[in-house]
């Protein structure tokens, strides 16, 4: 069968039948407790990579692993098109998340299992199932790719993926495409057909406030001596009006979302928030959550509630999360996280702040050729659905860094993850149709791909 009678029909059809085959994929690697921050787990990671790198090999990729800088097995691979053809790049990660407590997963963790049509497992959506999805398109596409193809398949992303950023730069070539896809995103619902177009940076800092030599009664000292707790909270307050939005002084905050827009009834239910609670902002759920910066206080250092005296605190942490949107450079952000804390901070206590990451924030730029191919091949493998472009709160530093050092390609963000996946979470899952439908859109494009001639 020659490419030009390779239909989206005959795709779909071979993709059908595949699908048990993604299942068993799927179940192999979710069996990996690859969890790069756990050392325990170091023969887990590697054993992943090893599986990845055999089945891409098994597609005809010249697939190798390499141990990068902080210790993480990234697989990268190539395998030729026609001659003169375009090259895509198909980006996934191993590496997951630690399941957490295993008492609130209704199966374990690292077993794939199916309950009411959607199969559950650590990694499931995030980020194994768009391995899953990547193979299962290459398999559908057989010997008929319009494309050269290569492979990027990385092991510590969850905790920040410096491995193979640092490989980006220092071997550019193993990632020279004319359209990159990073398969580490998904729709918006099920089955509404989504691209990725924005991603907010990332600026984590501990901030630690101390006014006391020692912890003193609270009875004794109470009312005058300088609580370094309180202190904190006051400062952490600040950092948010009584509408919800972030006031860090310096940082613009009133930026507005061009595409996709949930009604904050949808972004509830999104969220899982609870009856009562509000959505907060003075922009709609898609300008707060894609367009415009927000802190978090993501942990506390102070006694619990089961273990505390009657003390009044010397000193006080917290760990802060702030988020920003393109144009925004986080170390500019950081500074000025700084100053407003320090401005707000009450009582001349002692402020000491400890950087801990930072991810700069992406845009695409959804107008170039592939990516007008790559619209159009999602838009028919979701029976002729309109895209949709949505943002993402969260932040794959990789984008930047393949765009700073690839400046050329195009890059696309897609994947399995939807709303329902919860990842990162108890219980995550991938919904099969999900997996279905991104590997049509990738075969699609893959067997179809003409010149990018701008």
């Amino acid at each position: 069968m020659s490419p030009v009678e390779l239909t989206p029909d005959t795709l779909s059809s071979r993709v059908d039948e595949l699908m048990d085959r993604a299942r068993a994929d799927l179940a192999e690697l979710v069996a990996f407790p690859s969890i790069h921050i756990d050392h325990d787990r170091v023969p887990a990671s590697r054993s992943s990579a090893e599986w990845v790198a055999a089945a891409f090999t098994d597609l005809g990729f010249d697939a190798e692993v390499i141990i990068t800088s902080d210790g993480s097995p990234a697989v990268v691979g190539h395998r030729a098109g026609p001659e003169g053809s375009p090259t895509v790049a198909l980006y996934s990660h191993h590496d997951v998340q630690p399941a957490g407590d295993e008492n609130l997963w209704d199966s374990p963790p690292f077993e794939l299992v199916e309950r009411g049509g959607r199969w559950y497992g650590r990694g499931s959506a995030d980020c194994k199932g768009n391995i899953v999805a990547h193979l299962t398109a290459l398999r559908a596409v057989g010997d008929e790719l319009a494309c050269n193809v290569r492979l990027i398949i990385e092991g510590s992303e969850e905790a920040g993926g410096e491995g193979l950023d640092e490989l980006v730069r220092t071997r550019p070539e193993l990632f020279d495409a004319d359209l990159i896809l990073i398969g580490d995103t998904g729709n918006i619902a099920v089955g509404i057909p989504t691209l990725t177009t924005s991603l907010r940076g990332v600026v984590n800092v501990k901030v630690t406030v101390s006014a006391l030599a020692n912890g003193v009664h609270s009875g004794g000292a109470g009312g005058p001596a300088p609580d370094a707790m309180a202190a904190l909270i006051a400062g952490l307050a600040s950092l948010r009006n009584d509408r919800g939005d972030t006031t860090i002084e310096g940082l613009r905050a009133d930026q507005k979302w061009e595409g996709f827009a949930f009604t904050a009834e949808q972004f509830q239910e999104t969220v899982g928030a609870l009856p009562g609670t509000e959505v907060l902002g003075s922009g709609s759920p898609a300008d707060m959550a894609w367009s415009r910066p927000a802190v978090t206080v993501i942990g506390v250092d102070a006694p619990s509630t089961a273990e505390c005296a009657a003390a009044i605190m010397p000193s006080a942490a917290a760990m802060l999360n702030l988020r920003v949107p393109p144009g925004t450079d986080p170390r500019e952000a950081y500074e000025l996280l700084v100053a407003h804390l320090r401005k707000h901070i009450p009582w001349g206590c002692h402020v000491e702040f400890e950087p801990d990451a930072f991810g700069g924030p992406f845009s695409a730029d959804p107008s170039g050729p592939a990516y007008q191919q790559l619209i159009d091949a999602m838009s028919t493998a979701y029976a002729g659905l309109p895209v949709q472009f949505s943002g993402q709160g969260g932040s794959i530093p990789l984008c930047t860094v393949l765009a700073e050092t690839v400046p050329r390609a195009e890059i696309a963000l897609l994947g399995v993850e939807e709303p329902l996946c919860a990842i990162h979470a108890p219980n995550e899952s991938v919904d099969p149709g999900e997996l279905r439908r991104t590997a049509l859109t990738e075969a699609i494009l893959l067997s179809s791909l003409r010149s990018l001639s701008r």
